[in-house]
């Protein structure tokens, strides 16, 4: 199971403003508790700065590769973003994300294909997000074939169904979880991932919810997640979940 961790993001407050303000050591303790936590991955996103989101996402890879030598996710849906930042990477990073967007896929499949990165891509079109598991399986088609397309392999991808608010869509868990279970039977080698806090969005007992469907979703053959690795109940249901459904030896 591979883990992205996802509190270095803008959209969190504390991580704007510690961005903001240069506190190097903010940044640097969250990267170091997420690294011992179990993450394989550190997500690095500076997405609400917009015009300045290369200057502060190049800042923020720095202070967190001098603290862990966990390889980056790098976060951001803009190819030229995307492209400035990956030959900072000390490691082959994966990269976050891709769309069935003409832009996205043009300008990030080639970094992609030439760094030999892993990459997330989301059931997402230009005309819309996937919301049926009907839409996120042909999505997801799609996606596979665009990426082998351009020669990378189907190992190298990680799909992700996209989960919407349960308080909104009652019915979002169940398409996605029977999508990730569909997607991984038609595409041997493919991964699926999720970030998975958006299904309780809008809920009481949030981090309830977020333990439940994960669970579900490792049972459906999830075998990526980002998350946050330093939540020790959720952690230790990801655990449970993998020895229950046979995925740890001993």
């Amino acid at each position: 199971m591979l883990i992205v961790a996802e509190r270095i993001n803008t959209s969190r407050k504390y991580i704007s403003q510690a961005i903001s303000s240069g506190n190097v050591m903010f940044i640097q303790d969250e990267a170091k508790a997420q690294d011992l936590a179990g993450a394989d991955y550190i997500d690095v996103n500076a997405g609400t700065f917009v015009d300045e989101e290369a200057e502060k996402l190049k800042w923020v890879i720095n202070a967190v590769q001098e603290v862990t030598d966990k390889p980056l996710c790098i976060d951001s849906p803009d190819p030229e973003v995307i492209k400035a930042m990956v030959p900072l990477a000390k490691k082959t990073p994966m990269i976050n994300s891709i769309t069935l967007e003409e832009e996205r896929l043009e300008g990030i499949l080639p970094v992609v294909a030439e760094h030999k990165a892993k990459v997330i891509a989301l059931c997402q079109s230009e005309e819309s997000m996937a919301e049926t598991f009907e839409e996120k399986v042909t999505i997801a088609g799609k996606l596979v074939e665009k990426v082998t397309s351009a020669g990378i392999p189907l190992t190298d991808l990680y799909i992700d169904p996209l989960v919407y608010p349960l308080s909104t869509n009652p019915l979002s868990a169940v398409a996605t979880l029977n999508a990730i279970k569909k997607i991984m039977e038609l595409f041997p080698g493919v991964h699926t991932t999720c970030g998975l806090t958006n299904v309780s969005y809008g809920l009481p007992a949030r981090k309830l919810v977020n333990r439940a469907f994960l669970v579900s979703a490792i049972a459906h053959g999830l075998d990526s997640a980002i998350l946050d690795p330093t939540d020790r109940n959720l952690y230790s249901a990801l655990q449970a979940a993998l020895v229950v459904n046979g995925r740890d030896d001993y």
